[in-house]
């Protein structure tokens, strides 16, 4: 089935604000890069924000289902997924066009956490969390809250030192350390 035009404008507007950021990025730029007339992008979303929003919440549904799914394809267990997330985070970042966590970037471009971009960036991250704590759960760990919290700080530096460019292996890197963690909440 065809995506709807507002799909496709979604779609589009997604890939333009990862490359470019938020407030760098005009209803001007949006039309150029996207093909799309701003009277359409109107017709469909009152504002530049609107937009963002709606572009936010489709990165926010496929993010999370191609982690979860890559975590459930590379870890037979809750524990073999809970370390599986740095090897889908690896595969992540080797791919062409790879800049950073694009909820990291909407909060950081928008930081009063009553702005609703902001929220819609905690929620994805709350969402994360509660993927994570229900498989350590899962695994064993008597703290699974605070085990889930440690592997997410892992998780986020990973994703932030993987976007700065520096060297080594960060994905790697965090791994050996969820291990590490792992092994002192469940037992070697």
């Amino acid at each position: 089935m065809r995506p709807s035009r507002q799909d496709e404008l979604v779609e589009k507007a997604l890939q333009v604000f990862y490359r470019n950021g938020f407030h760098a990025t005009g209803m001007d730029m949006l039309a150029a890069q996207t093909g799309i007339s701003k009277t359409s992008m109107y017709k469909y979303f009152r504002t530049k924000e609107d937009l963002i929003l709606a572009a936010l919440k489709l990165r926010d549904q496929q993010f999370r289902d191609w982690l979860f799914n890559r975590m459930a394809e590379l870890g037979s267990t809750p524990r073999g997924q809970l370390i599986a997330i740095f090897d889908a985070l690896k595969e992540w970042f080797a791919q062409d066009g790879y800049q950073g966590c694009m909820f990291i970037k909407a909060s950081a471009e928008y930081q009063e956490v009553s702005d609703p971009i902001h929220a819609l960036s905690a929620e994805h991250k709350h969402l994360m969390f509660e993927h994570v704590r229900d498989l350590a759960a899962q695994a064993g760990a008597v703290k699974a809250d605070a085990l889930a919290r440690s592997l997410l700080i892992l998780k986020e530096g990973a994703i932030v030192t993987a976007h700065l460019s520096h060297a080594g292996n960060p994905a790697m890197d965090a791994k050996a350390a969820a291990k590490t963690l792992l092994a002192s909440a469940l037992g070697s």
